[in-house]
Order: C-alpha cells, then structure tokens, then sequence
C-alpha cells in the first residue's frame, strides 16, 4: 500500500445496524457485506450521536457537533467557509467526487448547488433531497439543468461512482456514494427485491408493542428489500475495485447517518435516543493495514472526517471536534472512557407527531435531550433531569429503564458524570431548541422544521 490510500464512503440513508446478516438478523438478505463484514473491520457499536439527515451528514463533512456548525434541523445550510474533509483533500492533492443524496445545502431540496457551496467536491452528480427513488432528479457538474437517474437510483448512482473511479487519472481519490435508501417510502424497491419478502414470515425485535406487530411487518418487509438492493449495488463497487486493481490501497467505509425505528418503541424513523435510530452500520477495509474482526469503539459522525485524516497522514482542521480513531483501529484497542455523545437539539417533524399519534405514554414523547452510549450502557437527560437508563447487553431491545432503580444509582451517577465531562468538552450547554433556533436565527413552521416549497418526496 502507499503511504495515501483512496478512499470510498459509501453512505446510506437510515439504515440501522440491526438490519444485516452479519448483525445477526436471520430475515435479511445482505451476502456482499457479510463477506465484507467478514475481511474487515466490524464497529458493532457505532453510533449516530445526532440521529437525524441534515445534522449527520454536516457532521462527516466538518468534524464538528452540530451546535458548532449549527445544523441541528433538516434543511438549513452550511457554511460554505468552513474547513471540511473535501477541501482538505483536495488540498493534499485526491480528486474528489460526490454522488446521490447532499442534504446540507438549505437552499431547497430541488435546486442546484453550485461549486462554491459543495465543500471541495469536484466531481459532481447529486441532488439537496429526495426518496423518489424511481424518478430521481440531480444535477451533474456545473450545469444547472435538471437531469433524473434511470431506474432505481442506487443502481445508476453506483454506476456513474464506478465510472469516475474507473476513468480518474493517477492521483488518489476520494469519493463519497450517497444512498436515498432505505430511508421511507419502504413499498418502492424494486419488485424482484421485494418478492424476496414475505411481510407474514419477517421476525419482529421484542420492542415492537404486540398491538402493532401486524402493521410492521409490511414496513419492514419494504425496508429490508431496499437494503438488499443496495448490497448488490455494495457488492458491484467492491467488484469494481478488484477488477481496477485499486482493492488493496483503497479504504472502503460502509455506514450511514442514522437508523430507523421501523415500529420499535411505538416509533418510526429517526432523532430519539433508542438503539434502532442512534446504532448503524460501520464497516471498513484496507488490506495490509487494518486486521480483520471486530471492534467496540463508539465511533460517530464527527470522528469519520479525523480518522480518515489519520489514515492518509493529513492534519485535520483545527476546527474538527471528533477523534481520530486511526490509531485505535490500527492497533484493535479502545479509548477509556470511550463513548458517543447523544444529542436532540430540538425536535422536529415526525418524531414529535408520530409519538403523539402512536404511542401511549409519555416515555416516547419528543424531548429534546443529551446523553452517552458506551460499549454496554445508554443513559439519557432531558431538560428536566434523567430520562433513560438501559443496559443493553442484559436488554438490548431496551424494554427496562433503569432510572432511579436504587440498585443502579451508582451507575446512574457515573454515567451522568461521563456525560457532563463529554459536554464540557465539548462546550455543549445544552439549551432548549427554541433557544438554538433563536440564536442561529432560523424560521420555522408549525413542526418545527424549516419550510421546503414544493417538496413532494
């Protein structure tokens, strides 16, 4: 291997890490990463610390939390000044390409981003938002009519990444392949994907409440065909890189920016505290470099940007707040004291309405909150005090909070000071939402969430 890999991110929308062969889910049908999983790096415990789209991914491309780079709502900009992991390739001599879902742009989900606010990225073929996933609309290069992907997206997304990798000249690369999938609507993956499914024989984790197990099998059903899709796209751009002769000096990460409740807990899809919306998938390889097995680091977001930093011997902007985890991944050990930071913000949009709707009492209620997942607990503060308390390998489905259980207040009280020690380094105050709002100086609607005119999916 060289002294620079290239580098592959590969980044879906919402996909949670229980949904894989590899994680021990018998219903899904993930083969090309479960062999991946098998000659890589498996972060079982990898966290999306700020589970919601717009926050996670302003969070890969910055280092920073999001009360830094202020994107704590969905569909506000990001700063086109700040030092961000495209620049800083790109200024260390990679080529760079973006393909598929942005999401940090602000400027609505159907127009064109031009050069100055893409973070560094060259090569270009994406759009704001969408999950129309087969009637996609993007923009490529610095032409601002709009074009749609053939198909299914992921398919031709993952042709045109292919394409760019292919064809680029000798420099080392960065490229990011951004999913819409399998982010809702779940009833749109292709149709030989879903006969794959039958919703009446998909087994439910134990925290889908007996009164709604029949309406989540459908759902789900839906949800795992679309991530089968993408393993085969997964498995074609592996393929692609051994036929290029690019495998063995190309660090190829596969995650997401967060997951999804799919029934779990009353809920669906993403911003509270529980594992099927804060854990995801995080898979990495390079040959030669990174032993193959299993780690527990707590890695999220914002330590992607410095740990890639770490694998190509670049210096991260002084503005970055997460880790470089490199060394640790290199060497198979853990931080002490290693945890993830959770995080809300404010609430907006579905979690808010959905819990009213669906769930019967309060526990599920949006809140906004702070709290730390470690490698076996999760524990949780609202603005009035403790929330949360599991132990999630004596429970993973997270069906007992420990809060104020006298046989836990030892426990309860270390995690609580983790959690403030975290903030603090982190200069996190943790206000209310209205607060942030007020200071970032953002309007929002009746769900809180900031108006996309002419937004249809």
């Amino acid at each position: 291997m060289t002294s620079r890999p290239n580098i592959l991110i590969v980044y879906a929308d919402q996909w949670r890490a229980q949904a894989a062969g590899y994680a021990g889910n018998t219903d899904i049908i993930t083969p090309h990463l479960d062999a991946f999983a098998a000659n890589g790096v498996n972060c079982r415990v990898a966290t999306a610390g700020t589970p919601v789209c717009t926050p996670a991914r302003a969070s890969l491309l910055t280092g920073m939390y999001p009360h830094k780079h202020g994107l704590f709502l969905n569909d506000v900009p990001l700063n086109p000044d700040f030092p961000s992991i495209g620049k800083t390739f790109a200024a260390a001599g990679y080529r760079t390409g973006w393909v598929g879902k942005w999401h940090v742009d602000g400027h609505g989900r159907y127009a064109y981003i031009p050069r100055e606010r893409r973070q560094g990225f060259d090569f270009w073929m994406a759009l704001e938002c969408t999950h129309d996933y087969n009637h996609s609309r993007y923009y490529a290069g610095d032409s601002d009519e709009q074009l749609v992907w053939p198909g299914y997206d992921a398919f031709t997304q993952t042709d045109a990444l292919i394409d760019w990798i292919a064809n680029g000249d000798r420099r080392p690369f960065l490229g990011v392949l951004s999913w819409g999938p399998p982010h809702s609507p779940y009833e749109t993956a292709p149709e030989q994907y879903r006969r794959m499914y039958d919703p009446a024989a998909i087994s439910l984790p134990a925290n889908v409440p007996p009164e709604k197990r029949d309406d989540t099998r459908g759902p789900l059903a839906g949800y795992y065909a679309h991530c089968t899709a993408l393993d085969d796209c997964f498995g074609r751009l592996i393929a692609a890189l051994d036929t290029h002769g690019l495998a063995d000096n190309t660090l190829v990460i596969f995650t997401s920016d967060h997951g999804d409740m799919v029934g779990s807990h009353y809920l669906y899809d993403k911003q509270c505290p529980w594992e099927e919306s804060v854990r995801v998938p995080f898979l990495m390889r390079l040959p030669g470099v990174l032993k193959p097995g299993v780690s527990d680091l707590l890695i999220d977001s914002p330590d992607i940007f410095p740990t890639l930093c770490g694998f190509a011997g670049l210096d991260a902007p002084r503005s970055v707040q997460g880790r470089d985890l490199s060394n640790h991944l290199r060497a198979g050990t853990t931080p002490e004291d290693d945890c993830a930071l959770l995080a809300a913000y404010c609430t907006f949009g579905n979690w808010p309405w959905i819990a009213a709707k669906l769930a019967p009492t309060p526990l599920y209620a949006a809140r906004e909150y702070r709290g730390v997942r470690t490698k076996r607990y999760t524990y949780v503060e609202d603005l009035n005090g403790p929330w949360l308390l599991y132990d999630n390998e004596a429970d993973p489905c997270q069906l007992r909070n420990l809060i104020d259980d006298p046989a836990h207040a030892a426990l309860q009280k270390k995690l609580a000071a983790l959690l403030l020690r975290r903030r603090e380094a982190l200069g996190d105050d943790f206000l209310s939402g209205k607060e942030y709002i007020r200071q970032w100086g953002y309007q929002t609607d009746e769900r809180g969430t900031i108006p996309c005119p002419g937004w249809k999916g």
